[in-house]
């Protein structure tokens, strides 16, 4: 995954910041997630009922009083951006609106003031623990597999991937412009721009909602940000052969060189700097857009977790070598937007999801690691209800949909609170993988739209309780209880 300097440079930054964790106890948390899974609405929602003393009754040290405080405190990355926490809960409580999805990475400090739960510790002194949560696309995480791969494997599983029957059709134009180029010929950076616009195009064609597909490396070709332009980000796969040589200048030697500067220049540092310094993670997924999209969907997030959960660098670290090298010790998958569908399928899409992990989890050898999966919702917004039709009762789920979304011939205008029969997932998760598409596919399992944030409660006095969830609390038991304990 990484050379021996860069290794090197992990160990010198991880002896700093265990050496400072020594007087200061310190959990790095990462927060990762495909396109639009939640990651920042997670974080925000964490934050606020830590700070705001939400319920959270599986949550221990919060259930059983042992947290006196929680507060944010500057974070210890100068050069990283700070998470816009009050700009992001300004949002959704006073607009009412999601905030934008994360597209670099961020970080912020919370630090709990607890009472240990154990009587041995208490006789010393009170508990403090700063969680450094770090915010960073989910896209990235799927750019770290190319770090051991060379141009011409990446470009063959690309241009296999852009063949299949779920992308042909969005890759035409990229994969007719591949049919024009010469690799021996010399490059010119016009043809080259044109080469890489139509390839980012079709990775962009793939994430829309109606295909939802994940597996889209590089990942900075759909978040360019300050890189958009450069020679890094000017390159497309291939049909480069094994072995072949290349003349210098030429179309297969240039696209090659600047894929190994993507990997230098982008790749390499996120893993060096930010991903390697982490102690717990979260990944995010929203399994409901993928199941609504149908199979191919289904099975590339499949392939999608496989590639990002073999990334990881799990498993425990004995005391001395954790001063030397990190080593994430726990994992959680969580599926996303659980309130949109009623509490009778969480079950059924914590099951779907298992199964979409359970190969990509054998695989990655997590020796030492713990992991979990849950169905969660890190802001409620919808309530539970029924309603009786032609006899029959229905559970539904009460909410306000976005303005302009739809169900069948009804467009949503954002004010009206309206009732929805989401659905019912299978149980059987494998038939999401084996129905067909096309002509004669089945209908989408799930009436999916997109609701509005919650308006909060109030109390008698007038105080905003803290933003309501579904098992936020199971979360950070899993993610943060042993070091609360």
């Amino acid at each position: 995954m990484s050379s021996f300097a860069d290794e090197a440079r992990i160990v010198l930054d991880n002896l700093a910041d265990r050496s400072a964790g020594l007087f200061h106890p310190t959990l790095r948390l990462g927060v990762a997630g495909l396109s639009r899974a939640g990651k920042t609405v997670f974080i925000t929602s964490l934050v606020h009922n830590l700070v705001h003393g939400g319920r959270l009754p599986l949550f221990q040290a919060r259930a059983g009083g042992r947290i006196s405080r929680a507060y944010l405190e500057e974070q210890p990355d100068d050069a990283v951006p700070r998470f816009q926490y009050e700009e992001h809960l300004r949002a959704i409580l006073e607009d009412r609106l999601w905030p934008q999805s994360t597209r670099a990475i961020s970080e912020l400090r919370l630090t709990i003031e607890y009472e240990s739960a154990s009587g041995w510790s208490r006789f010393f002194s009170a508990g403090k623990l700063s969680l450094d949560i770090v915010d960073y696309p989910g896209e990235w995480l799927l750019d770290l597999p190319l770090i051991d791969k060379s141009f011409e494997q990446f470009s063959s599983e690309s241009l296999e991937r852009a063949k299949l029957p779920s992308r042909a059709e969005m890759a035409r134009p990229f994969l007719q412009l591949v049919e024009t180029i010469d690799l021996n010929a010399p490059a010119d950076e016009p043809t080259s721009v044109r080469l890489a616009a139509s390839f980012a195009d079709y990775l962009r064609a793939c994430r829309a909602d109606r295909t939802a597909l994940s597996t889209l490396p590089p990942g900075r070709f759909l978040m360019p940000g300050d890189l958009e332009g450069s020679p890094a980000l000017t390159f497309a796969p291939l049909p480069v052969e094994l072995g072949a040589v290349y003349e210098k200048g030429s179309f297969g030697a240039l696209h090659a060189r600047r894929y190994e500067a993507y990997k230098s220049v982008v790749v390499k540092p996120f893993f060096r700097e930010h991903f390697a310094r982490l102690d717990r993670q979260i990944l995010l997924i929203d399994a409901l857009q993928a199941i609504n999209a149908g199979p191919e969907a289904v099975r590339d997030l499949e392939i999608a977790l496989s590639d990002i959960l073999s990334c990881f660098r799990p498993g425990r670290a004995s005391w001395l070598g954790s001063f030397l090298t990190r080593r994430i010790d726990r994992i959680l998958v969580a599926a996303t937007k659980a309130d949109h569908l009623h509490r009778g399928d969480h079950q059924k899409l914590e099951n779907i999801v298992r199964r979409l992990v359970q190969d990509a989890v054998a695989r990655a050898d997590f020796s030492g690691a713990e992991t979990d999966v849950i169905a969660m919702a890190a802001i409620r917004a919808t309530r539970e209800a029924s309603v009786t039709d032609r006899g029959d009762t229905l559970p539904v789920i009460v909410g306000t949909p976005l303005a302009g979304e739809r169900i069948g011939d009804e467009r949503f205008d954002g004010e009206t609170e309206t009732a929805v029969f989401p659905g019912d997932l299978p149980s059987d998760p494998g038939r999401l993988l084996r129905e067909p598409q096309g002509q004669g596919a089945r209908r989408p399992p799930v009436t999916f739209v997109r609701f509005r944030p919650p308006r909060l409660e109030r109390t008698e006095d007038g105080l905003t309780l803290s933003l309501p969830h579904i098992r936020l609390d199971r979360a950070m038991q899993f993610l943060l209880g042993d070091r609360l304990a």
